[in-house]
């Protein structure tokens, strides 16, 4: 099982994504990723965006989660792989738009939301944008359409 935290960062019509860069190729994401042991989600999510982006961020409210298992192929071995995903709706604070370095990002960029349909991305982009547009009672919506391949996420 893996843990994450999103952040769905947003000025007006655009949205902050990061590509990320992986065994299976590069794809855009949301600025986020694993917990570390014992650390809470929210926490989670600021490290992330500033790892990622450069921004400091603070939390304006919980979106909701997912929750996928699938079958990953990696290194040739089909792995039965859980994801559970937090996602939070964030603004930025502090800091200044830069990319990473050394980490399992090599971008970040803003892009107008009617754009990300025609980029490839995990599915979990899909998933959080449209947790931010309904936001829904129950904190679920179904998977949404994204460009994915299989591998890493």
């Amino acid at each position: 099982m893996r843990i994450g935290s999103y952040a769905v960062c947003r000025q007006g019509d655009r949205v902050l994504l990061a590509r990320f860069v992986g065994r299976g190729g590069v794809r855009w994401t949301l600025p986020g990723g694993g917990l570390d042991h014992a650390e809470d989600p929210l926490d989670a999510v600021r490290r992330e965006v500033e790892e990622e982006t450069g921004y400091h961020v603070e939390v304006d409210a919980l979106l909701g989660v997912n929750s996928q298992r699938r079958q990953v192929v990696r290194g040739g071995t089909s792995i039965d792989h859980h994801a559970f995903q937090v996602f939070y709706a964030v603004h930025i604070v502090g800091g200044e738009l830069r990319h990473e370095v050394g980490g399992s990002t090599d971008e970040a960029r803003w892009f107008d939301v009617a754009e990300v349909a025609a980029l490839d991305c995990f599915e979990l982009v899909g998933i959080a944008l449209e947790l931010d547009r309904r936001r829904p009672p129950s904190g679920r919506v179904a998977p949404q359409p994204v460009s994915v391949r299989s591998g890493d996420g």
